[in-house]
């Protein structure tokens, strides 16, 4: 990877790992100051919709080779998130992923944070799929009933945006399995090299 490139990537995970980090930060804040939920989304929602949008950099990143992800699964990745976040959340009022890729880019990448990347996502991932994205949804469908949303939009097709969301639902655990099944084999893949540079630089 050129030098150039190399920088940016450093430049981009860093961004991000700094804004969730501020994210969660402000978030907690507001869990523990109100000891509520409500205003958890307030405290945070601009910075964490601002930096999902920006996410859209990692499917250009796969698209032109600059890292070797190709474009699908960032791409399945992104638009789930973004729906559900943007479209969803957003209308009704990840810090050891990028630590990880600015500290790997930086090539100062610690075992334990590399273990920590490619293991939490075994909780994290089904609790964010099940308790956050999808049961969102569901608890939005009366809502988005009544009020009818981007009606206009939907009004050159032979559904609305409700049908569309409950179809988002139905095909939602099928396509998150895919993305899940993914992670596990770059988790082999990503654990099983560092293992193996780790016994390396040990005999070295």
């Amino acid at each position: 990877m050129s030098r150039p490139s190399n920088f940016y990537l450093i430049a981009y995970n860093s961004l991000q790992a700094l804004g969730w980090a501020v994210s969660l930060s402000r978030v907690l804040n507001s869990l523990v100051s109100t000891k509520s939920l409500n205003g958890a989304y307030t405290s945070a929602g601009d910075l964490i919709c601002f930096l999902q949008t920006l996410s859209f950099m990692e499917v250009l990143h796969g698209a032109i080779g600059l890292v070797p992800s190709g474009v699908l699964l960032p791409l399945m990745q992104w638009g789930g998130r973004s729906h559900f976040l943007l479209v969803i959340v957003r209308r009704l009022d990840e810090i050891i992923r990028y630590s990880h890729y600015a500290l790997n880019c930086a090539g100062f990448s610690p075992f334990w944070i590399t273990c920590l990347r490619y293991t939490a996502f075994i909780v994290l991932y089904p609790l964010g799929m099940a308790i956050g994205e999808m049961w969102i949804m569901y608890q939005a469908l009366p809502l988005i009933k009544e009020k009818n949303l981007y009606a206009d939009f939907f009004n050159r097709f032979p559904f609305n945006y409700y049908s569309f969301v409950m179809a988002v639902l139905v095909c939602y655990p099928f396509l998150w399995l895919k993305l899940y099944l993914h992670l596990f084999k770059q988790r082999r893949s990503k654990l099983g090299s560092a293992i193996l540079r780790r016994k390396i630089e040990g005999v070295a």
